[in-house]
């Protein structure tokens, strides 16, 4: 079947990686919600385009969205400490990160005390010499993937704090099994890209992360959180 998708704006449907050259097509939704069968999106959206070799990208979002992780930020009662700690995050143009009192409150929640608290010590003691992204690198992907509101987020999720999706390696394999594709589920915006899960440990990260590199998905309005990826014909 051909394939109706077509580039976001500013964004490159091809592109050309050490691992060759691969079509992405970006995958317009409905706005994804709690309870929302990632399997039905599959059958509503991609299926009837995806053929073998193809490998379907998923933003983490929308898994963590789907399996009721994402709160309004009015239902979250930051506490003192995530109060006090959120104001020595860098905050980017991209995604407000931990450096709001929800998110460092969900990170405290879902990640615990004692280890924020070390992640913190020692990301002060760092930042001194210039050395930046030590809290992360201690918290790991569980605290990169907790995003907050944000202006450019599609509405409601504007107003809404995320925490990481669970266990993505079993959602990626469960979507696979039903597709017969590779599933990969990405956090991507233009500074970079985490590969948060795939379907099968075949699936070379680094693969993901060049074939993704340019974020062609965007983060804003969009509405397109899947997306097609295709090997190019010579």
């Amino acid at each position: 079947m051909e394939m109706p998708f077509v580039p976001n704006e500013g964004k490159n449907l091809t592109i050309e990686t050490e691992y060759g050259k691969f079509n992405r097509y970006p995958v317009k939704t409905h706005v994804v919600m709690k309870g929302d069968d990632l399997i039905e999106m599959c059958d509503k959206y991609v299926k009837d385009y995806i053929k073998e070799g193809d490998h379907i990208f998923i933003s983490e979002k929308i898994v963590a969205i789907s399996q009721g992780r994402a709160f309004p930020i009015d239902e979250i009662k930051p506490s003192k400490t995530a109060k006090f700690l959120c104001k020595f995050v860098y905050k980017t143009p991209y995604g407000i990160g931990l450096g709001s009192p929800w998110t460092m409150e969900l990170a405290i929640r879902e990640i615990g005390r004692p280890k924020i608290f070390f992640a913190a010590a020692c990301s002060a003691v760092t930042k001194l010499f210039g050395v930046r992204g030590v809290f992360y690198k201690i918290c790991g992907t569980k605290a990169r993937a907790i995003d907050g509101p944000c202006d450019c987020t599609l509405p409601p999720y504007n107003k809404y704090a995320k925490l990481a999706p669970k266990d993505p390696d079993k959602v990626a394999k469960t979507l696979s099994d039903h597709t017969g594709v590779g599933v990969v589920i990405i956090d991507a915006n233009d500074l970079g890209v985490e590969v948060l899960g795939r379907s099968s440990k075949k699936i070379d990260i680094d693969f993901c992360k060049k074939v993704f590199g340019d974020n062609p998905l965007d983060q804003s309005r969009q509405q397109t959180p899947m997306c097609i990826v295709r090997p190019c014909e010579d």
